[in-house]
């Protein structure tokens, strides 16, 4: 579905000189004044130099007497601040969307090629440029009318001194290509990407061998006493249903599998609790937590990741019909556990709750040593942390400290929040064993106790 632009760059190789149209990148790894200098007056027009040499900016680009040209540099340190370096930006991180911004400017200029030339950069700076390269490289319609990636030039990469690791380079393309599927899956209309058509396209995918796809239709669900599930999903044409992966690599580590659970409403109308216009007009992206794990699982499997790892989605539509479930009605999750629908626009959490208990319940070689799950599950957390950084709640300090610390690593940055288990009680229900949402502040806490009452003390 998504092609590597990185797989058709040429590498350790400098352009013909009677190449045209070529524009010209230099990558430093530090800021080595000399060499840069050495850059500005290869390229620049005797007018330009005095000033060129004056700019301190980490991307500078000016157009020579070669062609355009694009000068990067380490960033500066940045000022000591506090939360233990977790809201700082990696040099993964900055590189990668640096790359992404010089994509950005080369596109409009209709070039030939770009050559881009790397001097005292680290392995994790290369990798961060070059997953940016791959990830920029994504165009919804040209990959929707089955085109080559025909907006961007020829790329070729060497470096000052020595080879690139070509390591390095499948890794980024298995990052790149990884994060550009699950972009792909959430920009598709929900017209064509339905509880559907989204687990059958997910089982016509080439696969590997260490993978296994398994799809629970809505008999299935039933037999499964998945209620929830059922209910989010009764008021669509299209059946809900649960998409397990399986990865079990050849000489897999003997450990136990770590279960990823990604929220799949395809479309969001909010139920009989319909949203407003403006709240309901980008909802077709309210399956991005499955689709972040649909990537996580293209990643393993083009790394032929050595440990077992689980991945569920639960998938369903929410609509407004004459069979949607309402505001009242009292459901019985996988679990067991009633619950009073105080909400039908808090449905995600629904759809997780069943899911998440058939991760939980695996036996034997498949019990899962923890789960993590993946979900736009409240527009609370977006108030309280903005879009740049994602909300993290957890039971478990330890796995919470592991994934604050994977995110800063990986540019993903995350903050943990409170499990505040005095707000639960905003949750009891005359009628059930708890409802589903409540009205007031905290929503983003209430939603995650409501997941934790179905992870049966998983970390």
């Amino acid at each position: 579905m998504i092609q590597s632009w990185l797989e058709k760059a040429q590498w350790d190789k400098k352009p013909s000189r009677t190449d045209r149209d070529i524009g010209w990148v230099y990558v430093f790894g530090s800021n080595d004044e000399a060499k840069i200098r050495s850059a500005i007056n290869g390229h620049a027009l005797s007018w330009q130099k005095n000033s060129l040499l004056k700019q301190t900016k980490e991307l500078l680009s000016f157009s020579g007497k070669k062609g355009p040209v694009w000068i990067l540099r380490a960033k500066a340190a940045p000022p000591a601040v506090s939360h233990g370096g977790l809201l700082e930006e990696s040099s993964y991180a900055f590189f990668r969307d640096q790359a992404g911004a010089l994509v950005s400017s080369w596109k409009p200029l209709g070039l030939a090629q770009v050559h881009t030339e790397l001097s005292g950069t680290s392995a994790e700076q290369e990798l961060g440029l070059f997953t940016g390269l791959e990830i920029a490289s994504y165009h919804f319609r040209e990959i929707q009318l089955e085109k080559a990636l025909k907006g961007l030039p020829r790329l070729s990469i060497a470096k000052a001194r020595g080879e690139i690791d070509r390591s390095l380079v499948k890794d980024a393309q298995a990052r790149g290509v990884a994060v550009n599927s699950a972009r792909h899956l959430v920009n598709l209309p929900p017209n064509e990407l339905t509880p559907t058509s989204y687990s059958t396209m997910l089982k016509k995918m080439k696969w590997p061998q260490g993978m296994k796809l398994e799809i629970w239709n809505q008999q299935r669900l039933m037999k499964e006493k998945m209620g929830l599930l059922l209910a989010v999903g009764q008021g669509s044409s299209t059946p809900p249903c649960l998409v397990h992966l399986k990865w079990r690599p050849q000489k897999a580590m003997k450990v136990k599998p770590i279960a990823f659970v990604g929220k799949g409403i395809t479309f969001d109308t909010g139920g009989l609790d319909l949203k407003p216009s403006s709240a309901m007009r980008l909802m077709k992206k309210d399956m991005g937590g499955s689709a972040a794990i649909v990537g996580l699982a293209l990643w393993a499997a083009k790394t032929n990741y050595p440990a077992p790892l689980d991945f569920y989605l639960a998938l369903a539509e929410n609509s407004v019909d004459a069979a949607a479930f309402r505001p009242s009605d009292v459901v019985r999750a996988r679990n067991g556990a009633l619950v009073e629908i105080d909400n039908t626009d808090a449905e995600g959490r629904l759809v997780l709750a069943d899911a998440l208990d058939v991760a939980v319940t695996q036996k034997g070689a498949d019990e899962p040593s923890a789960v993590i799950n993946a979900a736009t599950l409240t527009g609370a957390i977006k108030v309280a942390l903005g879009a740049d950084l994602a909300g993290l709640f957890s039971n478990e300090d330890g796995l919470a400290k592991e994934l604050s610390k994977a995110g800063q690593e990986a540019g993903d940055l995350n903050w943990r929040m409170p499990l505040a288990e005095k707000y639960w009680a905003n949750m009891s229900s005359p009628f059930a064993d708890f409802k589903n949402s409540t009205d007031g502040f905290g929503g983003a806490i209430t939603a995650a106790l409501f997941l934790s009452r179905f992870v049966r003390n998983k970390p």
